[in-house]
């Protein structure tokens, strides 16, 4: 994963951390240990456990560190319930732009191939990178703000076993989907492809995640 500092190479392992396992629901993340795994001073650790504190995803634990959040069925609702808002509308309006989003393809590819190796950190970073720069077409940084936030807030903690399961190869192929479905110009098919994508949200994805 390619990170531009310190304070985002923070952020990258939390989140690598989380998907793997390593840190639970309830968990203590300490600033002073992660630091010295990084082997940085703990200021940009702090500022990136603070971020993520922001987002929903840990919450500060007075002379401890930081506690990882439990994802609720609420919060599956909300998180749900605010992308599809968002992400689906957003396909539906770059179809009707007539936006041509082929430049996408490679990372829609690169996601499934990801999948079926089971490379889960570079599959959650193409992936990322996929849906959020399809929202970079329609030049609007708060929308893509906002999508980046939900998508952390659903920390993924079942993947693994959704790639064993083979699930994880088709909810990639549906990127190809979404990419042809918005090039065809069809508005109608563009927000119906990101609505089928984005039900795993509550569906297949969300059963692996620890309550």
């Amino acid at each position: 994963m390619q990170v531009s500092n310190l304070r985002e190479q923070t952020l990258a392992i939390v989140r690598q951390s989380l998907v793997a396992g390593e840190y639970r629901p309830g968990d203590i993340i300490s600033a002073a240990a992660m630091a010295s795994r990084l082997n940085v001073s703990n200021s940009p650790v702090r500022e990136a456990m603070l971020e993520l504190v922001s987002q929903g995803i840990l919450e500060v634990v007075r002379n401890r560190g930081f506690r990882v959040l439990p994802m609720s069925d609420h919060d599956l609702d909300e998180v749900y319930e605010v992308r599809l808002w968002l992400e689906a509308r957003a396909m539906r309006e770059l179809a009707a732009r007539k936006i041509n989003v082929e430049s996408s393809r490679p990372l829609a590819q690169l996601t499934i191939e990801k999948a079926r190796a089971e490379e889960i950190p570079e599959f959650l970073d193409a992936d990322r990178s996929f849906h959020l720069g399809l929202l970079a077409h329609l030049d609007n940084t708060r929308l893509s703000r906002i999508v980046e936030n939900m998508r952390d807030q659903t920390r993924l903690y079942g993947i693994h076993a959704l790639a064993a399961a083979g699930k994880l190869v088709q909810t990639s192929e549906e990127h190809l989907e979404i990419v042809d479905a918005i090039n065809s110009g069809d508005p109608d098919a563009a927000e119906a492809a990101m609505t089928r994508h984005l039900a795993h949200i509550r569906s297949d994805w969300s059963s692996g995640i620890a309550q």
